[in-house]
């Protein structure tokens, strides 16, 4: 199979998750600073899910740029990935619903918007080793990826800030923003591999 409908299904997808997130945003009752300034929290949780899904995306390109064919398993593996990624809008809302209370309140949607990112990165991980594993005799991608250092502190990343959410939400915030500043700066490992 080829891999196009598989790229335009799941840039399809990635769209609409981004139009979801982006209609939770609620226009302000009046137009004073201090209307702006109660969405702060959704406009920064926004902000950073929409950061993590154009991460996702990007990757997902650059995946897809070595990937010759497309398997079942592949698929599935893809399905799987978007799946995760789809619960993004909802772990975003409920975040920002935290950072408007106190700060126990936090805690709980904290640790569940890291579990959605841990979740999304070991599905994506997941799609990789699938895809490498398909296409052995052609090693573009398993060589782009080497050890996956940026892909292993990730899964750590994320894995740390669930408990640490509950000690305090903040750090857990930190260690999401963290982990982003490491994939926004665009991964150059696939390009010079093609």
């Amino acid at each position: 199979m080829g891999k196009g409908r598989l790229e335009a299904f799941s840039d399809g997808v990635l769209a609409i998750i981004i139009t979801i997130m982006v209609l939770e945003l609620k226009v302000p009752g009046s137009t004073d600073l201090g209307a702006l300034v109660h969405l702060l929290p959704h406009l920064l949780a926004y902000l950073l899910s929409f950061i993590y899904l154009g991460i996702y995306w990007n990757n997902h390109h650059h995946m897809f740029q070595v990937t010759r064919r497309v398997t079942g398993g592949i698929l599935w593996a893809n399905l799987h990935l978007l799946f995760w990624l789809s619960l993004i809008p909802f772990a975003t809302g409920w975040l920002a619903m935290g950072w408007m209370g106190p700060r126990h309140e936090a805690c709980l949607p904290a640790a569940v918007y890291g579990a959605v990112l841990l979740l999304s990165a070991l599905a994506y991980t997941l799609l990789q080793t699938s895809i490498i594993r398909d296409q052995a005799d052609d090693a573009a991608l398993a060589r782009a990826v080497g050890r996956d250092r940026k892909g292993k502190i990730s899964l750590v990343g994320y894995a740390a800030a669930i408990p640490l959410a509950f000690l305090n939400p903040w750090i857990a915030v930190a260690l999401f923003v963290l982990v982003a500043g490491l994939w926004v700066i665009p991964d150059r490992r696939i390009e010079r591999a093609v």
